[in-house]
């Protein structure tokens, strides 16, 4: 096997390339960039406004609707086939409008920029596009800079990288042009830099050894482009309904239409009772109603910042049973932070405002002025080194000016910070300042300042030091010694004879709400897993803070174990660490396999092929790649846990308004459908197509669009999550609409032969009162329908209004020159009486089928 370049000599990589240090010739570069091409990252393109606008009628629903509107053309009622028309075109341009304003939300969210590198061309450096480096050239790289390219160093001076969008670590990583063994994970290659990663301090030289596909960034989106999307149970199962109710129509109409023409029905009104039976089977309001209760969430989602890309997303929260969450910036606040400080036996606060009585002020001050002044960074620069910035912030805390105080004490002198040295010093006249890790720093003090004024570092005092650095380091705190020297002091002589102040402890701290949002979670038998590229300590004591649990599994160890065995230990793990994007991916698939529903959280591109591949793909809005994004299904606005807990509370919600009003339609339409199919075997056509659409409207329209603002129920969050294999229309709900359904028939065919009273031929009359009670018994039943699910009644003021609205319009067919286009007569009030009876007796029986049914979770 070929050696790699991060385990061979700089050398060698450089003569393996055919370059050399002072890097390629032009024309040497012109032609590997033709061999090479551009060095980007080949994106998918984003879908155009038409293909959004005809994705909305990918449906069978509207495949089957869209032929009952052309066999009502055919039987020449022209006003059915506009209807049907209507509903289709409105749900198809409401279905785009939501699709496309998602995807301009997300690209206002991109950043992204076309870099330039430094590069040695022709021996001397120049600054180019950065797309236009190949392998073999040299590329200078500097504090601030973003890598262009992935390279093996050739030369490393103090050099610190942020790699957190590659392999998730909170810190930046010290580099150097030493080579390291063949088997070091990705997120320990010292001698190597990766495209899209920030050089955070210090200065390198690196020879390009991948450009464009063919970096590591590169082989995540190829990996991307080969993962098919995913589709979640409710997508399917409305893909599945709609062929039954399409193959159901066929069947109907096969044997309705020859029995009328045997009867002697005419052909025409034989043809209109197959399209009266098409309207009735097929839930034409499904598809909209769907999307809109759908897209209701998804802005509620917005408002408690969760971006949803995909509208099934939300749905598909309702059945999430694991989330696997990364750590960086989402359990934590994604900031290093001084947390404590340690001054002689003491452990105080660190950068409070107001000390203790009983705190050491007057040395923790000491310690955190040689933090803000022993420092390169400033409060402004947000790029900085982020472990000195947390320094500065802690000495703002406290009340430190560190403007004014660097003003007051002026650098006279300074020792740099080497990954050889370990430690940073800066001369102040006649005191230095000196900062590092803390074994370097003990090592040279003779004195510790303790609270009576400096003593001799005895080894007891040295001991109780060192003890405290372990247990900084056992909570995952990043341990800096500070130290000092008050005699005036050449800088080359500035760690000797030091003076031993104290420790500060640093840390990417937990975010205050993510706790309780984990307990929350995990009370709705949802299991959290920690996967982060961080190392084992710091992901398990911020795992251990957060509640989440202790058991570890490491990268490392994945690698070791088969696909059976990584099954069988997921499950029980809490936390799994030094992850790299293949680990993720087999974690996700391992817990998959086990019948998990999983949402996968992660910000940087390392995380892209789990977020695709995951049931519910969760980015980073703030932290988050643009590769993590286009990856996702949701982007949260906050990067924040907790914002999560909230997402899955509101897609149980959803789920169960989109539970309720398939219910209440679906139970319409098999009223419908009987007591047309019935009537139509004594010769009677009691609803046309037009009274049909006009129920489905009304029923169907508004006051099923307002159960999408139905408020969630108070035990949202203390079920069990739903059994995706369940679906929505489960044994419970064709109870439901079997017995509702029963119900409705038996008291519309009732009152069908009561109103003809013998008659031979249907009267507007009889078609007027089982059109009117069939409205009104609709609305009862969905009352009932939200008694089922514990909803309580009047806790939707929008409801109410629909049903009032459409109770109004049901009115103008009756009562206006409307009735001529329905077929209808106005009703007298013993009608209305004879009315009030039918509803009399079934919301007793529409109660006991719900009783019969029970309260069953979704």
């Amino acid at each position: 096997m070929s050696e790699k370049p991060h385990e061979r000599p700089a050398d060698r990589v450089v003569a393996s390339l055919e370059s050399r240090v002072d890097g390629l010739i032009d024309e040497e570069a012109r032609r590997r960039r033709e061999e090479h091409g551009e060095n980007d990252i080949v994106r998918g393109g984003g879908r155009s406004p038409v293909d959004i606008f005809v994705a909305q009628f990918d449906s069978a629903l509207i495949w089957v609707l869209l032929a009952a509107a052309a066999l009502s053309v055919w039987a020449g009622h022209t006003v059915d086939a506009v209807l049907i028309a209507i509903i289709v075109v409105a749900n198809g341009i409401f279905g785009f409008v939501q699709d496309y304003r998602a995807e301009r939300s997300l690209e206002s969210l991109r950043e992204l920029a076309a870099p330039t590198a430094t590069v040695r061309r022709d021996g001397e450096a120049r600054t180019i596009d950065a797309t236009g480096l190949v392998p073999g050239d040299v590329v200078v790289l500097r504090g601030g800079d973003v890598v262009p390219a992935d390279g093996r160093l050739l030369e490393a001076t103090d050099l610190e990288v942020d790699e957190a969008s590659l392999t998730g670590e909170s810190v930046p990583v010290s580099k150097s042009s030493a080579p390291v063994a063949s088997e070091t994970p990705l997120a320990e290659r010292a001698s190597m830099v990766y495209k899209g990663t920030s050089v955070t301090r210090g200065k390198g030289l690196a020879v390009v050894t991948g450009t464009g596909m063919e970096t590591e960034v590169g082989g995540i989106a190829r990996e991307l482009a080969a993962t098919e999307e995913t589709r979640t149970p409710m997508q399917d199962e409305l893909d599945v309904l709609g062929r039954n109710l399409g193959l159901g129509v066929l069947v109907l109409s096969a044997l309705v239409a020859p029995l009328l023409l045997l009867r002697g029905t005419p052909a025409i009104q034989a043809a209109l009772t197959a399209v009266s039976l098409a309207v009735a089977a097929i839930p034409e309001g499904l598809p909209a109603v769907v999307t809109l209760t759908l897209a209701l969430g998804v802005r509620r989602m917005s408002e408690e910042n969760a971006l949803v890309r995909r509208l099934p997303a939300v749905e598909a929260l309702g059945a999430v049973d694991v989330v696997c969450t990364d750590k960086t910036g989402t359990l934590t606040k994604g900031q290093m932070t001084v947390s404590r400080c340690w001054v002689n036996d003491a452990v105080v606060d660190a950068g409070s405002e107001a000390a203790d009585e009983n705190a050491p002020s007057d040395r923790e001050d000491l310690l955190l002025r040689i933090g803000a002044l022993c420092n390169d960074s400033t409060l402004e620069d947000d790029g900085g080194d982020p472990t000195e910035r947390a320094l500065l912030e802690a000495a703002d805390r406290r009340g430190f000016d560190v403007d004014e105080l660097r003003a007051e004490h002026p650098r006279t002198g300074e020792v740099p910070f080497s990954s050889e040295r370990k430690w940073m010093g800066t001369v102040h006249g006649d005191v230095g300042y000196i900062k590092g890790a803390p074994e370097v720093v003990l090592e040279n003090c003779d004195r510790i300042l303790t609270a009576d004024g400096p003593k001799p570092l005895t080894d007891e005092r040295r001991e109780r030091v060192e003890t405290t650095v372990r247990a900084f380091g056992d909570d995952a705190l990043r341990v800096l010694a500070m130290a000092y020297r008050e005699d005036p002091v050449d800088a080359d002589d500035l760690a000797a004879g030091l003076t031993f102040v104290g420790l500060t402890g640093i840390i990417d701290p937990p975010r205050e709400e993510v706790a309780d949002a984990i307990a929350e979670t995990r009370r709705a038998g949802i299991d959290v897993k920690m996967v982060t590229g961080d190392n084992v300590r710091t992901a398990r004591a911020i795992a251990e803070s957060l509640g989440i649990g202790t058991a570890v599994l490491e990268g490392g160890e994945i690698e070791r174990m088969d696909e059976e065995t990584l099954r069988e230990r997921a499950a029980s793990v809490d936390v799994f660490a030094r992850m790299s994007p293949e680990h993720k991916v087999r974690i996700l698939r391992a817990l998959q396999d086990r019948g998990n529903d999983v949402a996968m959280t992660g910000d940087g591109v390392n995380d892209a092929p789990a977020l695709k591949n995951a049931d519910v793909g969760v980015a980073m809005g703030i932290r988050g790649t643009d590769v993590a994004r286009q990856a996702s299904d949701i982007v949260l606005l906050d990067d924040d846990y907790a914002t999560i807990e909230r997402a899955v509370e509101r897609g149980r919600a959803i789920f169960d308004n989109v539970w309720k009003f398939v219910a209440y339609l679906l139970s319409a339409n098999v009223a419908e459908v009987a007591i047309v199919f019935l009537a139509s075997l004594y010769g009677y056509l009691i609803l046309p197509a037009v009274q049909l659409l006009w129920i489905n409207l009304l029923t169907d329209g508004l006051p099923a669009l307002a159960l999408g603002a139905d408020p969630e129920s108070g035990d949202v969050m203390d079920r069990p999550p739903r059994d995706p294999d369940r679906g929505i229309i489960g044994r419970p709900m064709l109870e439901l609409i079997g017995g509702t359904g029963a119900v409705t028939t038996v008291v519309a065919l009732a009152l069908m032969f009561y109103a003809l009273e013998g008659a031979a031929e249907v009267t507007a009359y009889a078609m007027t009162m089982v059109f009117t009670a069939f409205v009104f018994l609709e609305f009862a039943k969905l009352y009932v329908i939200r008694w089922l699910r514990e909803t309580p009644t009047l806790s939707n003021p929008w409801l109410a209004a629909a049903v009032a609205t459409s109770i109004a319009l049901q009115l103008a067919v009756l009562y206006t020159p409307l009735n001529r286009y329905f077929g209808t007569v106005p009703l007298e009030a013993g009608d209305w009486g004879l009315i009030g009876a039918v509803l009399f007796v079934c919301l007793p029986a529409y109660l006991a089928v719900a009783v019969l049914v029970g309260r069953l979770e979704p």
